[in-house]
């Protein structure tokens, strides 16, 4: 029996969501309260793996089991095990044809960046900050040069495994309000650090370091080393996981 759960996690006292030996990660944490529940080793498999001290509001996982469980044990009995930074919202039976990375046709990722001269104190931790002004009429039209089908090269880490630098960025849109700035990007998948990096070059232009059409040049050179340096993880949060309605997901609550 494959089941899919929806989960969201506050990740800043986790070294991202991989599992890895010797350090405290979102998927052996949530391995292991799993494993309680059905009474045999339970392994993930995750729509995305933030990184380290990055969030999420819709993070999509499935495992396989022969235990049989009422779904509601997959959620309140789970989550009796788990850390309070670490939540399962809903448990549903899927085909196993059902992927949680694969199955997956989009990603959607929000940025929140507090754009004041002092830094963030009742939200430290969940919110990026940025101390000079941004102007967010030209980051604006600097991101309107990432959107469709590209090779984000320069946008991603040394680290990056994925086999192919292209990527389809369907939406970046920026929206402020007060001091507070929402970056809003869907693609169909993001390279490794690739939100964090378009963040950083937005900010340069925002702060006047450069002009809009900087940003194609990044783009077109496809060299990590002439874009911005990569912005800090604190205000990242997997937003969304985009499936088709075949699978019959249930909804996520609101936040």
């Amino acid at each position: 029996m494959r089941i899919a759960l929806g989960i969201e996690y506050d990740g800043s006292a986790y070294c991202g969501w991989q599992s890895q030996p010797d350090a405290r990660n979102l998927q052996d944490t949530l391995q292991a309260a799993l494993s309680v529940i059905a009474d045999q080793p339970i392994s993930v498999i995750a729509a995305g793996r933030t990184d380290t001290g990055v969030h999420a509001l819709e993070q999509v996982v499935h495992f396989d089991t022969d235990t049989d469980r009422p779904l509601t044990a997959w959620v309140r009995g789970v989550n009796a095990l788990l850390p309070p930074d670490i939540a399962v919202l809903w448990a549903h039976i899927v085909p196993a044809e059902f992927h949680a990375r694969f199955s997956a046709h989009s990603r959607s990722y929000q940025y929140i960046l507090l754009n004041r001269p002092t830094r963030p104190g009742a939200h430290h931790g969940k919110i990026g900050w940025f101390h000079a002004p941004l102007d967010t009429d030209v980051m604006r039209a600097a991101a309107r040069y990432l959107i469709g089908t590209h090779d984000f090269s320069a946008f991603r880490s040394s680290e990056c495994q994925a086999k192919t630098p292209v990527r389809h960025l369907q939406r970046l849109d920026i929206e402020q309000r007060g001091d507070i700035l929402f970056f809003d990007l869907t693609a169909d998948a993001f390279l490794h650090h690739m939100v964090r990096n378009i963040v950083g070059c937005l900010v340069y232009v925002g702060k006047g370091k450069h002009s809009p059409e900087w940003i194609k040049e990044v783009l077109e050179n496809r060299d990590r080393k002439c874009a911005a340096p990569t912005f800090a993880p604190d205000g990242l949060y997997l937003r969304r996981v985009g499936y088709d309605g075949k699978w019959g997901l249930p909804q996520f609550p609101s936040p």
